[in-house]
């Protein structure tokens, strides 16, 4: 361990050409963060950001030796130079430096970095080595960590050495053999691998699923005083009838007829008093899943808003730390802030909301390593609406839930009666049960503190042995429903499920392989692309050990107990290298011949699905003569024929996917030049092109349209454009009408006017076009208007718009310069105005 030492009588000495009394530095993360905490400290300290972590593994072979040790090669980061010269610059004048980076395991890394890269340069000699950590970001939290400091964690350092060097060994050594074996796949992770099968697996039960029909069974029925009810079939003759048991037509007939004929009486009736508990403070997951849900913020967009929070935010003239860590997945509350929050409760709704002792929880997901608080409001007392001024409406929406949530953790529960009624039909020897169920809230407890509380569901007030009379017997049949794409949401709750993954690291595991084109976001679900699914494919069969839920889980709790000083971090590392270097030198061996047959047939439902206009679903349509496989381009994995270059056939992964890049799908041949008419993709997206050669000619496909649908006869219109509309009476020039970046038009002598749709492009008639065209707009304003791109997460429409030096994206009162030469989507407008709030900020 490093041991403290004591303070030394402050002298005078010189820094940066100035005589200054000795400082005490202090290491934090951020800028922001440092210029915060050094108004806190005062003149005797100077604050400096390390800007995250200063040093990692240098990107190149043998930067860990299992050979020697597991000795590590280390190499600075770009960005650090400067802040590490200005960091030792200080230390020189100083007899105290204290390491204030982040309370969690990789906050303790970076404080470990920077000790050693001083204590090499010789600047640490008879210096006091403090690591201070906090929660929050407040003059009483940063007082208190300046009061109570500690020793570097080396446990806590021994678990980041030993996820570093698991991530180095699986990334390194595999990644070569992907790119040899499986071309235009970049790199798998030891995490992000798992994270992806999940992602895949998903897929496949979609794409396997066949729906089948299904039968529920309800009576509305009537009280003798007339009182309605409700109540849905539970049991047939004796046997429990679970949701999907009528499977046709004929048995849920069978059972209506009984139903019609039936005596109907209450059997059973049932009350029963329920506590609804309040749910507990927010942690990492379970943030970014609401606000995923509430908000449709992202992952790493919810971290973002988060570290603003927790870093500090201008409440009039101080900048405050508004929340506690977020990188959290304990769900403590420090009893300070526990009755903070209950003197709050009662401030605001009174003595009867507040529990006569105050709620702990405890976490019991996997391998939780309750280490810090859970994500709170620094000051209860700083409720949305008193600072709602002071944030934007991305910060506003966050630190509302936040501060709900925390706030009720500690409310009385709700107290709800449930009455279950138990209903028996009679039909000669026939019987059947039916159920109605009713509740009916109390006590609201936390539930007073939401704007929306489930309404009572009553039942008639009915007695035992009451008849009751059938007013109609309803039969619905029903299709079950296909298995859910993974949202992020619902992805990192798996995550955390299965004990896979860490706080700091869900939001990175989701952008890395979005980056690495291993998976789409569409409508905020989460898609495999072709390169995922053969990687996950490759790794399930040649890999499989390593990417299994339960191996990955078993990771980062050994992980853990390396944090407690429970077991020695070596000896992980030494397991698991004596395996997975075995299993690397075997797969070296095999031929890509090899891997590919074995690819095909895992592949092959998918791939090569039955046509029920050909036998063998690997016949080449083209030549007839080659079989279908799978095959790697520079961009990825696509379908080809075995008979190249004689035949050269090549779709892509799926029948019903886009083209990946540099594959070719051919629609047929122009009538009239002979030439191909084909369907390619490029960097910015598919296209049409007729010919090869330097007079081909190419055309966008609109993003209206699928280019799986597309065929020879859309291909062919759009590669006539732009279309003559006819002759302009009045000017006598030509009425064109075309298809832009942003979206379809007409254009008479450089005046333009939008089109509803594309269909519009080849259908609008001359007469209509001139109407057009002499339409005058509303205002100016809407003359300015090039396209609306959609509806922003927040509310109202983003638009591009056509100024006075050029394009412009407008999204309320935001405005943000577009370069004439790029393509604009909704997502990356979104970006670019969330890009100026934070700068503005």
């Amino acid at each position: 361990m490093i041991h403290i030492k004591t303070h030394f009588k402050r002298t005078n000495y010189h820094f940066l050409g100035k005589k200054i009394m000795t400082v005490d530095v202090v290491i934090v993360e951020s800028p922001a963060k440092a210029k915060t905490i050094n108004k806190y400290l005062g003149p005797n300290y100077i604050v400096f950001p390390s800007l995250g972590h200063v040093r990692d593994l240098i990107a190149k072979k043998d930067s860990v030796l299992p050979d020697e040790d597991f000795a590590m090669k280390w190499s600075l980061q770009k960005h650090s130079a400067k802040y590490l010269s200005n960091i030792s610059k200080a230390i020189k004048t100083s007899k105290t430096l204290i390491l204030a980076t982040d309370p969690d395991r990789e906050g303790e890394a970076i404080s470990w970095h920077i000790f050693n890269i001083l204590k090499q340069k010789n600047l640490l000699t008879d210096k006091s080595i403090q690591r201070i950590v906090f929660n929050s970001i407040t003059p009483e939290a940063i007082q208190n960590a300046i009061a109570n400091p500690r020793d570097l964690n080396l446990n806590l350092v021994n678990a980041y050495l030993t996820r570093r060097a698991l991530d180095y060994l699986f990334g390194f050594h595999l990644s070569p053999i992907l790119w040899r074996k499986i071309p235009g796949t970049r790199s798998a992770g030891r995490v992000q691998s798992v994270a992806l099968r999940l992602i895949c697996n998903q897929e496949t039960k979609i794409e396997s699923f066949t729906p089948t029909p299904y039968w529920s069974i309800a009576a509305n029925l009537r009280t003798s005083a007339h009182d309605s009810l409700t109540a849905h079939l539970i049991k047939f003759q004796g046997k429990k009838i679970n949701q999907f048991d009528i499977k046709t037509a004929t048995y849920a007939e069978q059972i209506r007829f009984m139903l019609e004929q039936a005596d109907f009486k209450v059997e059973s009736l049932e009350k029963k008093l329920i506590q609804r508990h309040p749910p507990p403070p927010f942690i990492t997951s379970t943030l970014q899943q609401k606000a995923f849900s509430e908000f449709g913020f992202s992952a790493s967009q919810t971290m973002q808003i988060a570290q603003k929070l927790y870093e500090g935010i201008r409440i009039g003239k101080e900048v405050t730390g508004l929340i506690t860590y977020m990188r959290t997945d304990s769900l403590q509350m420090t009893s300070e802030a526990i009755q903070s929050a209950r003197t709050v409760i009662e401030n605001l709704f009174g003595k009867n909301y507040i529990p006569s002792k105050p709620h702990l929880y405890s976490k019991k997901t996997k391998n939780a390593q309750e280490a810090h608080e859970a994500i709170r409001p620094t000051d209860f007392k700083q409720s949305p609406e008193k600072i709602e001024h002071f944030l934007n409406t991305e910060q506003k929406y966050l630190y509302e839930i936040i501060w709900k949530r925390a706030l009720c953790s500690q409310m009385q529960v709700a107290t709800i009666q449930k009455t279950i009624i138990e209903i028996q039909a009679q039909n000669q020897e026939m019987i059947a049960t039916l159920k109605a169920t009713g509740s009916q809230i109390l006590s609201k407890g936390f539930l007073v503190s939401y704007k929306k509380i489930e309404n009572n569901t009553s039942l008639p007030e009915i007695t035992k042995n009451d008849p009751l009379h059938s007013e109609k017997i309803i039969l619905s049949q029903k299709m079950t429903d296909p298995p859910i794409r993974y949202s992020e949401a619902t992805l990192i709750r798996k995550l955390e499920k299965l004990g896979i993954g860490r706080p700091s690291t869900y939001a990175s595991i989701l952008s890395i392989l979005h980056k690495r084109e291993y998976i789409t976001i569409k409508k905020q679900m989460l898609i495999p692309q072709s390169k995922g699914r053969i990687l996950i494919a490759f790794l399930e069969n040649f890999f499989n050990p390593y990417i299994r839920y339960d191996f990955t889980a078993h990771l980062e709790e050994q992980l853990d107990l390396i944090s407690n000083g429970t077991i020695q971090w070596k000896n992980v590392l030494y397991d698991f290298w004596k395996e997975f270097s075995l299993s690397i030198e075997t797969i070296h061996k095999l031929s890509i011949t090899n891997i590919l047959n074995v690819l095909n047939d895992i592949l092959a439902p998918i791939i090569f699905q039955n046509n029920d206009n050909q036998i063998d679903p690997r016949s080449c349509p083209i030549c007839q003569d080659g079989q279908l496989s799978l095959k790697f381009g520079r961009y990825g994995p696509f379908i080809g024929c075995s008979q190249y270059p004689q035949c050269k056939y090549t779709r892509a992964l799926k029948e019903d996917q886009n083209p990946t890049k540099g594959t070719v799908i051919l629609l047929g041949q122009d009538p009239i030049t002979r030439e191909d008419i084909t369907i390619q993709s490029g960097k910015f997206g598919s296209y049409i092109q007729r010919g090869n050669s330097k007079n081909m000619k190419r055309s966008s496909i609109p993003k209206e349209w699928s280019s799986t649908e597309i065929d020879i006869k859309q291909a062919l219109a759009l590669l006539s454009l732009p279309r003559k509309i006819g002759i302009h009476p009045i000017t006598g020039k030509y009425i064109l009408a075309n298809i832009g970046r942003y979206g379809p038009y007409i254009n008479h002598n450089n005046h333009y006017r939008n089109l509803e749709n594309i269909d519009e492009v080849f259908t609008i008639s001359k007469n209509q076009a001139v109407t057009r065209l002499n339409e005058k707009e509303e205002s100016q304003e809407n003359t300015k208007t090039l396209i609306i791109l959609g509806e922003h997460p927040l509310g109202e429409e983003i638009k591009v718009k056509n100024g006075r030096y050029g394009p412009y994206i407008q999204w309320k009162k935001i405005h943000v310069t577009l370069s004439k030469k790029k393509e604009c989507t909704l997502e990356e407008a979104i970006a670019l105005i969330q890009e100026k709030i934070n700068k503005s900020n």
